[in-house]
């Protein structure tokens, strides 16, 4: 069935000036109404309504929630850009920049073709994450526009109903809960589930209409008396039945539980107008009747990630029934049931914009982890993970000893726990304490455990065994990167020292050498801009200090000229050689390359034609005896080349990793295991067809747990 009410531009205007009452903003409003509707004429729904009809619902719908008024515009033009060909630059020229961004925003996320089953989920979350960290407001019309798509779900097939279904139970419903838009969240759980299990939401719904006389009547019964109770001890309150969504009794009944026995069918909400009131009331209301041991929980004093306060405890009630009650100010249930729109609702002459990334910044832990996700240097992969298990899902919230909360993906360790407070905190973490006890750093916590990590400012930076330990994703990227900084550190202290022993071998002073002149020379030789950088590719052996030196100080050597010709095609060798025909080809040992890698020959004296990759640091000595080479496009033999497999950890992971090198078709003629330290590195001489096929190899080496890198040796 469809969304029965029938709404107009006026509707909303006297929806949105119950919140914002200035004429202009108002009337600026009715403009985009306007725009819009003549931007979509013509257009009309699957449920046959007029186009125009979808944006200005998704409108009203907003202003449940007290959406400022450049979010109310976004929502009316939001498929604009997508449906009519609209350019963002008329939208900012007629409305203003702001409105044109939220729009364009709104657009981006519309317009992938995207399935919770296949790898396009990976380009969705990335898109609905980059929309968050530039505005927020981009994901509420977003959620508002699915809500009320959803209501209108019956006009597309089943299958369509389906697929959408579980897209929005899956992606669009958790992030209105971390949100904190419970009206939103809420509805598009309901119907979800109506159409993701049709048998089950109707049985609920019948079960629950069956027994709606009898709970509306101990609700109310429950309800006076709790009234009564307050008033004689002078608190002003407003006190209400609550009603229980039909999927979160789902959730219960999928649980074990039995319809029966769900006790928090009835339930009550008292506002009242101070924090201390609420702990005044939640005292009355246990004096008179018996709470359940452990159902108490104190969301006031400890507030929940997406912003949400609340006292909740549940009682014996009138004729032993059992009742939940939440207690809660005006303030913090405009909050709960409308996120952190609600915050800046009535906050007027402020850019509403500046105000929710403010508010999301400093309260929505959420939001900030989202945004310190989408900053990491980690791949799609990786990052769509930890959206989905790190910030989506059931989460846990531990406690510093100053009892501030940090949020947590269930079975965190310490080590997250330290690097969520602060990347130095786990650098120099050497200990943790978790309720005053000692623990391993392995240790699993438990949401309400107060943990005190201890530290030493002699520390020398985290462990690699760490990578093991660690829940968060992001946390085994920060240790990652530790490591790779520590190795640059590395390379760039042995860089230095092979150029100045370089430098002495050649009796060249070092202030001469790093001259300006000569080093703007140098710099621009190589492409780089620092001494660092320069340190940095002689360390890692992408130069030789030898090569280096020579661009500036070449030793004088007798040239041999180097013939020019049209490179002539031999289908009978592998390497097709300049000019010359039935020469001796040998493939260079210090470098091996394999097809598709760019190479050159050289001309050995008595030894034929050696042939180097283009990278090779032996070539810099061997310039003036060049030749052009290229591979036979028709080779089909497989090549040697040697690769260093990196891992984290001692176990021997030896037959898994040939047994993954084998199923590539590669095949292996040397294996040698080195330890260094906590870790294990492995050389192999590898047979490959070519430089795609050692990727590959690569590729799949990469998605072993333990493996840090994967590169190819240059001797």
């Amino acid at each position: 069935m469809s969304d029965k009410k029938i709404y107009t531009v006026e509707d909303l205007i006297e929806k949105v000036s119950k919140y914002q009452s200035e004429e202009s903003v108002l009337n600026k409003i009715r403009e985009a109404y306007v725009f819009a509707e003549r931007c979509h004429k013509g257009q009309f729904r699957k449920s046959g309504e007029e186009y125009i009809v979808h944006p200005l619902n998704v409108a009203i719908i907003l202003t449940e929630i007290y959406a400022d008024s450049e979010t109310i515009m976004a929502a009316l033009m939001h498929d604009v850009i997508e449906d009519c060909g609209v350019e963002r630059e008329e939208i900012e020229e007629k409305f203003g920049r702001e409105v044109g961004k939220l729009v364009y925003g709104v657009s981006k996320l519309g317009r992938i073709n995207f399935s919770t089953e296949n790898e396009y989920l990976i380009d969705y979350y990335k898109k609905i994450i980059v929309g968050m960290s530039e505005d927020v407001r981009v994901i509420i019309v977003k959620l508002a526009d699915r809500l009320h798509n959803m209501r209108t779900l019956w006009a597309l097939p089943e299958v369509k109903q389906k697929k959408i279904a579980k897209e929005t139970i899956e992606i669009l419903a958790p992030l209105a809960h971390h949100l904190g838009i419970h009206k939103i969240k809420s509805e598009l759980e309901d119907l979800s589930l109506r159409y993701l299990k049709p048998d089950v939401f109707y049985d609920i719904a019948e079960k629950l209409n069956n027994t709606k006389v009898e709970r509306d009547n101990t609700v109310n019964e429950m309800l006076r008396y709790v009234t009564n109770l307050l008033t004689e001890h002078g608190i002003t309150h407003e006190i209400k039945g609550r009603a229980k969504s039909i999927y979160s009794i789902y959730n219960k009944l999928n649980k074990g539980r039995k319809f029966s026995d769900i006790y928090d069918l009835l339930a009550l909400r008292i506002l009242v107008n101070t924090e201390q009131e609420c702990y005044l009331a939640l005292g009355i209301i246990h004096s008179k009747f018996k709470p359940i041991p452990k159902r108490f929980k104190d969301y006031v004093a400890m507030p929940k990630a997406n912003m949400y306060q609340s006292l909740h405890t549940t009682v014996f009630g009138v004729d032993g029934y059992l009742f939940e009650i939440q207690i809660r100010t005006y303030e913090m249930d405009e909050i709960a049931e409308n996120g952190i729109a609600s915050h800046w609702a009535y906050k007027e002459h402020k850019d509403a914009s500046v105000l929710m990334q403010n508010t999301t910044e400093q309260k929505l832990q959420f939001f900030k982890s989202i945004i310190e996700l989408n900053e990491d240097k980690m791949s799609t992969e990786d990052f769509v993970n930890s959206v989905k298990d790190e910030v989506l899902n059931n989460n846990i919230y531990c406690f510093t000893p100053k009892g501030d909360i940090i949020e947590l993906p269930k079975d965190a360790t310490p080590i997250d726990f330290a690097y969520k407070v602060h990347t130095r905190v786990g650098e120099t973490m050497v200990g943790a304490i978790v309720n005053n006890s000692i623990v391993p750093l392995d240790y699993k916590l438990k949401s309400n455990d107060i943990v005190k990590i201890n530290t030493s400012k002699s520390s020398k930076g985290p462990s690699r065994e760490w990578l093991n330990i660690a829940k968060s994703t992001q946390t085994r990227n920060k240790i990652r990167t530790f490591f790779t900084k520590s190795e640059k550190e590395l390379y760039i202290e042995r860089g230095k020292e092979s150029l100045e022993k370089e430098l002495r071998k050649r009796k060249i002073p070092y202030d001469e050498f790093f001259h300006q002149e000569k080093q703007e020379i140098l710099f621009k030789n190589l492409k780089l801009s620092t001494q660092e950088e320069l340190y940095l590719d002689v360390g890692n052996g992408k130069y030789s200090a030898n090569m280096v030196v020579n661009i500036l100080y070449k030793k004088e050597e007798e040239k041999e000229p180097i013939k020019k010709v049209v490179i002539q095609k031999a289908k009978d060798a592998d390497i097709v050689v300049s000019g010359i025909d039935n020469v001796k080809v040998n493939l260079a040992n210090c470098c091996n390359p394999v097809p598709e890698d760019e190479i050159i020959g050289y001309i050995t004296k008595g030894n034929g034609i050696s042939v180097h990759r283009v990278t090779c640091h032996n070539l810099e000595a061997l310039e003036s005896r060049n030749v052009d080479v290229c591979w036979n496009e028709q080779t089909t033999d497989k090549y040697v080349t040697t690769i260093l497999i990196h891992s984290n950890t001692r176990e021997n992971k030896i037959m898994e990793i040939l047994q993954k090198i084998n199923m590539l078709d590669a095949g292996i003629d040397k294996f040698i295991t080195m330890s260094r330290g906590e870790e294990t590195v492995y050389e192999a001489d590898l047979y490959v067809k070519n430089l795609t096929h050692l990727n590959k190899v690569f590729q799949e080496l990469d998605k072993l747990s333990y493996i840090t890198k994967v590169e190819r040796l240059m001797k």
